[in-house]
């Protein structure tokens, strides 16, 4: 249907689409910036004033920290890309921070597959989105080992409380359900794509590609953790460095298994990192300061300039 329209027609609906995506990242990033509630802009700051937290020094190191820890996404995403098709670093730069656009008002960013889809032909939609997921699929399981390490500190150094009982119950129906996907997946085929394509197409991506893809997954993950304990000493928040990085990896950790709109990231965050803090005696107004300035740094300025990526997109001919 698509490729009945005429070229004229093709092209508004694209630039509508376009438009679209950007002014809607820009119009839920100033409500959670300025339109929120429960976070009052003048407090947020404040409290950066006060701290001195984005003079020259500081903001140079801060940027550094997302520059380095961008820089190491999309070579990663470099790397994967050219599996199927030779990537340049330009090229992954266009496709990570355009997608990270799209993805920042879908739930868990699953607009990133997409958007990053729609870069390549057709015949390899499939692939790049298998190869988005591994990438993801890395991330994650370093924010898993991390996380479950610092969080087994956090527990036993504090008094937590938690309900093991509902939380093995979670963990009983999560596998359940995991089994009897992988059960039906591997006795059916969905529209002739069963386990066994993807089992093929996972097996085809080298040993040396994975263990690339998990090492720059780690070193990213060190990098944002370690930008979020720089924010916590530019605050002059009195901790030592064990216990802010089991309160980090903690905060990852939980954040990490509830599923969320990208753009309410940050909501997310500062209520979890409200609640891990607090055993910690830290301001709340202190930590959603923190995890709004990771966010402001690592989510919107990245997809601000993504979008500008966003509005030269031109879709890929199939022919």
């Amino acid at each position: 249907m698509y490729n009945s329209l005429p070229y004229k027609t093709k092209q508004f609906f694209w630039l509508a689409i376009k438009l679209s995506i950007v002014i809607g990242c820009c119009y839920f990033v100033y409500q959670k910036l300025v339109g929120n509630d429960n976070f009052r802009f003048s407090d947020f700051y404040q409290n950066l004033t006060k701290n001195n937290v984005l003079s020259l020094k500081n903001s140079i190191i801060l940027f550094l920290f997302t520059f380095f820890n961008w820089i190491l996404e999309i070579t990663k995403w470099r790397n994967l890309a050219s599996f199927v098709r030779k990537t340049s670093f330009y090229e992954a730069t266009k496709q990570s921070l355009a997608s990270l656009t799209t993805s920042l008002i879908t739930p868990n960013r699953i607009g990133e597959y997409g958007a990053k889809a729609l870069y390549f032909k057709k015949q390899h939609r499939k692939e790049i989105v298998g190869l988005n997921l591994v990438g993801n699929f890395y991330q994650m399981l370093i924010t898993l080992i991390f996380g479950v390490i610092g969080f087994a500190f956090f527990y036993y150094n504090n008094d937590v409380t938690i309900n093991f009982r509902r939380v093995l119950r979670l963990l009983f129906l999560g596998i359940i359900l995991i089994s009897a996907f992988f059960f039906g997946a591997k006795h059916f085929k969905y529209r002739g794509y069963g386990a066994e394509k993807a089992r093929k197409f996972i097996n085809r991506i080298s040993f040396s590609l994975n263990v690339k893809t998990a090492f720059l997954s780690l070193f990213r993950y060190l990098i944002f953790s370690h930008q979020y304990y720089l924010l916590l000493l530019l605050f002059n928040v009195e901790i030592s460095y064990f216990d802010a990085i089991t309160a980090i990896t903690s905060v990852y950790f939980i954040a990490s298994i509830v599923p969320m709109l990208s753009l309410f990231d940050v909501v997310l965050k500062g209520t979890v990192a409200i609640w891990v803090f607090a055993h910690f005696d830290v301001k709340p107004i202190l930590v959603l300061s923190i995890t709004t300035l990771m966010w402001i740094f690592n989510f919107v300025i990245p997809a601000f300039i993504g979008s500008y990526f966003v509005l030269i997109f031109k879709p890929v001919s199939n022919k």
